[in-house]
């Protein structure tokens, strides 16, 4: 059974790492015409459509509102979805899709020293030895670029910190509340965070033209549903049966080597020997944190109701 589980859960990070590979690029086209904190309200309204569609099919929406998981799951959509978003499409706007897919490898490092300082769990050498491959391989890959002084880059190193306590609190408080509904909640309370925000700084003023928005609201929409709902709802499944550090080593660091191909067939960049040579130094990273036994101790998302 225990096996079975853990296949499972290495598809829907699998599953992760092709999806993951097209966001940098779709948020650099996306901040085209439009500010992050607009494309970050948007893209949560449309997740927030396909989490309360998916929630009313299995007759759940009422768990969303449930006293005792409510001011928690506000919680994890402020950090995990406003803040992240803001952070991340604000970053993406002002960086190239290769910086944006390269900065975001920090993450599991974060994850590493949370799951220690916030999970209990200890620091044993093979994860230290694969992470610390993992950061070499990312400052590689970020050496080939003048990055020094970017707005855009800080952002972007940041991004990964706002992920990553969502993650804590929902593992230390919501134990036993499922997938869809964490899924759901990031992009609908996320959504109602940035909505006052959105109107106080930019209001509907900042809006582009009509037709420029007809053409910007399919590719958010689809980056909103199938991108950031979808993703994030297949990386829930993935951390209810694999631990949170292993799922990030194998997710976050391994999406950047597609993310190369999206970025240029999309974009058109173009990617240094340099930046290769990182991105195997982290690949090889990844394969050692995936190869490791998962951390049984951690609380899961097992629970079929909230």
């Amino acid at each position: 059974m225990k096996a079975t589980s853990e296949r499972a859960g290495l598809l829907f990070a699998a599953y992760c790492v092709v999806n993951s590979a097209f966001v940098p690029a779709v948020a650099k086209l996306t901040t085209v015409d439009a500010s992050g904190l607009a494309i970050a309200l948007w893209t949560s309204v449309f997740g927030g459509i396909g989490g309360l569609a998916m929630l009313a099919w299995h007759g759940e929406l009422r768990l969303l509102v449930a006293r005792r998981t409510a001011p928690v799951l506000v919680t994890v959509g402020a950090l995990g979805t406003a803040l992240a978003f803001v952070l991340f499409f604000e970053g993406a706007k002002r960086a190239s899709a290769i910086d944006t897919a390269v900065c975001v490898q920090t993450e599991p490092l974060y994850a590493l020293l949370g799951a220690r300082v916030f999970l209990g769990h200890a620091l044993t050498l093979r994860r230290v030895l694969a992470v610390g491959a993992i950061l070499v391989g990312i400052a590689l890959a970020l050496g080939a670029r003048p990055l020094e002084g970017s707005l855009g880059v800080a952002l972007l190193l940041a991004t990964p910190i706002a992920w990553q306590s969502s993650h804590w609190i929902a593992l230390r408080a919501l134990d036993g509340v499922n997938p869809r509904l964490l899924s759901a909640a990031r992009y609908v309370y996320g959504a109602l965070v940035l909505l006052p925000i959105w109107l106080l700084v930019e209001g509907a003023d900042s809006l582009p033209p009509a037709a420029e928005l007809a053409q910007l609201l399919p590719v958010v929409a689809l980056q909103g549903v199938l991108i950031s709902y979808g993703g994030t709802l297949a990386w829930y499944a993935s951390i209810k049966r694999l631990d949170l550090a292993r799922t990030t080593a194998i997710v976050v660091p391994s999406a950047p080597l597609l993310s190369l191909v999206a970025s240029y067939f999309l974009l058109g960049e173009m990617v240094s020997a340099r930046q290769l040579l990182g991105f195997a130094v982290t690949t090889a990273g990844v394969l050692v944190f995936a190869l490791s036994e998962s951390v049984d101790s951690e609380p899961r998302y097992t629970g079929d109701h909230g």
